[in-house]
């Protein structure tokens, strides 16, 4: 054996020891996310929200149009909100809402976001804390600003996520979710915004693996040869 095959020898030795820790750290976290409750780590059902038609006759829609000036409508949809429905519409401009018993304009305050919430919770739970978003979180990282954090006090310790721009939940989130996204985070390696899989750090684990495989091979049959067959040379001749 050269000093060259001993020197890959050892270089194969501790990449192994890392991809082999990897591999662990991949089989934990798979098998934690898979023994998760996904129905948990979504935040549990919805309640259940009756359809709604859009109001008709009145002056709602004529108030409504006159605040768009005369602005291309390109979606409308009308939402149930905890004082009534809500027409939302949007336009080239971004997303306005409008009251739609007599198409006043709304905005989503503190108090608005904390009852659409406590509307959304299944136990309909009194929040505990209402915040404004200075900057995305991990929990709104696919979203955009600005969102309320409504957090409340039950068994899960709960926080949920409204649009301060539509009054949607754009999530729901809880302690099994924390868990999940930790698991998700090793398994992804994605340590910084836990989305990516073909971010620099996975793809050169990635070549390291076929690194150690080609490498694996050569020093297999570069000192698995002689000596290592004798035994089978051994019971060809004894038959």
């Amino acid at each position: 054996m050269t000093i060259k095959s001993i020197w890959l020898r050892r270089i194969h030795k501790w990449v192994g020891l890392v991809i082999g820790l990897q591999f662990l750290i991949w089989a934990i976290s798979g098998t934690a996310m898979a023994l998760l409750d996904m129905d948990e780590v979504a935040g549990g059902t919805m309640p259940e929200t009756a359809a709604s038609a859009l109001p008709s006759g009145g002056t709602a829609w004529p108030r409504v149009q006159q605040a768009l000036g005369g602005q291309t409508i390109t979606t409308l949809a009308i939402l149930s909100g905890p004082q009534g429905q809500l027409l939302t519409v949007t336009t080239p401009t971004g997303v306005r809402l409008f009251d739609a018993s007599d198409g006043s304009p709304v905005s989503i305050d503190r108090d608005a976001a904390a009852s659409i919430a406590r509307t959304a919770h299944p136990e309909r739970a009194s929040p505990a804390r209402t915040t404004s978003l200075g900057e995305l979180t991990l929990a709104v990282r696919e979203h955009q600003l600005p969102v309320w954090q409504v957090d409340f006090r039950d068994d899960v310790n709960s926080s949920y996520y409204v649009s301060g721009t539509t009054g949607e939940i754009l999530e729901r989130r809880n302690d099994s979710w924390r868990w999940w996204d930790f698991f998700w985070m090793l398994h992804n390696m994605d340590y910084a915004k836990r989305t990516s899989f073909n971010h620099p750090l996975i793809i050169m684990v990635g070549f390291s693996m076929a690194w150690l495989a080609v490498t694996g091979f050569w020093l297999l049959f570069r000192t698995m040869w002689r000596h290592d067959f004798t035994p089978i040379r051994r019971l060809w001749r004894a038959s």
